[in-house]
């Protein structure tokens, strides 16, 4: 199916570029490109306190980047494919090189995390 591609503002792309400036933001999107994750594994994987991640995933989740699944007690997030700035996103995602080592020591880390 060929994805239909929406023509964004100026506004939009800076405001998506500006998410996007920040490192664990842009490494975190390329995660949860291709995996649903919880609030405690992206925690552990960025050795970050649980507010600090939350306040990544809420500045993402507020510019409709990613959308939020809640099972139980636990939040999952994962990118939002159907937001208007999914296109640009992807492009920019797809620039990073896997063997970028920071890239490696995070889907290292994600290995050995489990919060079931």
């Amino acid at each position: 199916m060929e994805r239909r591609h929406h023509a964004l503002s100026s506004e939009g792309i800076s405001q998506c570029l500006k998410l996007l400036s920040d490192p664990t933001r842009l490494l975190m999107l390329k995660l949860l490109k291709d995996k649903e994750y919880c609030v405690c594994e992206l925690t552990a994987i960025f050795d970050i306190s649980q507010p600090g991640i939350s306040q990544h995933l809420r500045k993402l989740k507020n510019a409709g980047l990613v959308r939020e699944r809640r099972e139980g007690q636990w939040r999952y997030y994962a990118i939002h494919p159907s937001g208007p700035e999914y296109a640009l996103v992807c492009s920019i995602l797809q620039q990073i090189d896997e063997k970028d080592e920071v890239l490696q020591t995070l889907r290292q880390k994600e290995v050995i995390v489990t919060c079931r």
